[in-house]
Parts: C-alpha cells; sequence; structure tokens
C-alpha cells in the first residue's frame, strides 16, 4: 500500500511569543500536521506544553493535531489529551508495562483518535509487534527524544525498513513517522526505508522559505 507523503512540523521549534502566528503558517506552507511535543521531565529530561495549550492550539490550528506523548505512564492522560483536541496521539513502547500501553492505545482508538506508538532509537523494533494491529501510526525516533536541534541518526533505517516490512503484512494501512533532523537529505533516506510521515522541527522554522522546503521534503517521493 503506498502512503503520501505527509509533513508535521515540530512547534517544538517554533517562537513561543508568537505561537498562534507559527500555527497558521504551517498550512498556506503545505504542511500536512501540527506536530505537539508534550515532555514531562522524567520520560525525557526536558519539559514542555500539556494539555491547557494543547487545546488552546486547537482552536487556533487549521491543521490537525499530531500530538507525541513524551511521558511516563501515559494512560492516565491520554483521555485529556483527546478531549483537548488531538487528531493522532502516540505513545512510547517504553513508557510503561505492556499491559498499560496496549489499554493506552486501545482507548486512544476508542475516542475517536489515531492511535500512535513511537520507540527510542536503543529499542528494538521487536518491542512493537504485540500492538502492531492497535496502531495507525508508528513513530520511529531517529535521534534521542527530549530536545530539538540533534543530528539525524542514519543507523535507525534499518529498523525502519524492518518495521515498514511487518506493517506491510499485518497491518498496511499503518502509517510510519520520522521524527528527528528531518531536512531535504535525510527526508530521502527515510522515504526510501518506509517512512511518509516527516517530522521537521529545526530545519522548518529555521528555513527561509518554508513551502520550498516542504515541497522539497515531499519530492523524496
Amino acid at each position: 500500500m503506498t502512503h503520501p507523503i505527509r509533513t508535521s512540523p515540530s512547534i517544538l521549534s517554533a517562537d513561543y511569543v508568537n505561537l498562534e502566528r507559527d500555527i497558521r503558517a504551517l498550512s498556506p506552507a503545505g504542511a500536512d500536521y501540527v506536530h505537539v511535543d508534550v515532555m514531562d521531565g522524567h520520560f525525557v529530561p526536558n519539559i514542555t506544553i500539556g494539555i491547557p495549550v494543547t487545546a488552546a492550539i486547537k482552536k487556533v490550528s487549521p491543521l490537525p493535531l499530531d500530538v507525541h506523548l513524551m511521558i511516563s505512564r501515559p494512560i492516565r492522560y491520554v483521555e485529556d489529551f483527546c478531549k483537548a483536541g488531538a487528531d493522532i496521539l502516540t505513545v512510547h513502547v517504553e513508557a510503561d508495562i505492556p499491559v498499560n500501553i496496549r489499554a493506552a492505545l486501545e482507548k486512544i482508538r476508542a475516542l475517536g483518535v489515531k492511535a500512535g506508538l513511537s520507540l527510542k532509537p536503543d529499542t528494538r523494533a521487536e518491542a512493537l509487534l504485540p500492538y502492531l494491529e492497535l496502531c495507525d501510526l508508528i513513530l520511529v525516533m531517529t535521534v534521542e527524544p527530549g530536545f530539538g536541534g540533534q543530528s539525524f541518526m542514519t543507523d535507525m533505517m534499518p529498523k525502519l525498513r524492518t518495521i515498514r516490512g511487518w506493517l506491510d503484512e499485518k497491518n498496511p494501512g499503518c502509517e510510519i513517522e520520522v521524527d528527528g533532523g528531518v531536512n531535504e537529505t535525510t527526508a530521502v533516506l527515510c522515504k526510501e526505508n518506509g517512512a511518509n510521515v516527516l517530522v521537521a522541527g529545526s530545519a522548518w522554522f529555521k528555513s527561509k522559505d518554508p513551502a520550498a522546503f516542504n515541497r522539497a521534503l515531499k519530492r523524496c517521493d
């Protein structure tokens, strides 16, 4: 199954003083989603935004919210983030015990939101296998989660390719997203290895021409 390439600019790299301005500028530049990074200072060593800010973003965003929970025990909060306006809600496979990860994915889907599952660079692809049928999106981290502006980890490409192969067999409708160090060059590698949703943070918001940058990412098809 062929999936269209989609772009999901990460507002982790936006100007928070002018966040509404930056969010409203994404759609005219051709973006498909708004990527919202939620960090708790425990699962990852940084703290970003939470439920009230996500709800505020939803009110001004013309695009679907692609919310990435980098938090411990996400089952506690998935309902709140769904109600706050997440259109896609992704949890980390490492963030809790297996029964709770499954419960989180099931609850997200029951609330009518697309369910995503992410894994850190050091986590083996096999950790995803028990959950593939519950996922609408798999997020492969190509940097260590927690901070923006890191360099792309090319050695994640075999993992990406392996996961795409499993999905083609077990859940072909599931998309694969890549987050970390994505630019015009690394996007080509991501697509070649099975990804179709590209998260770009620093590269997007530092671009002098986001529309041209977006077209460059999508030309890697």
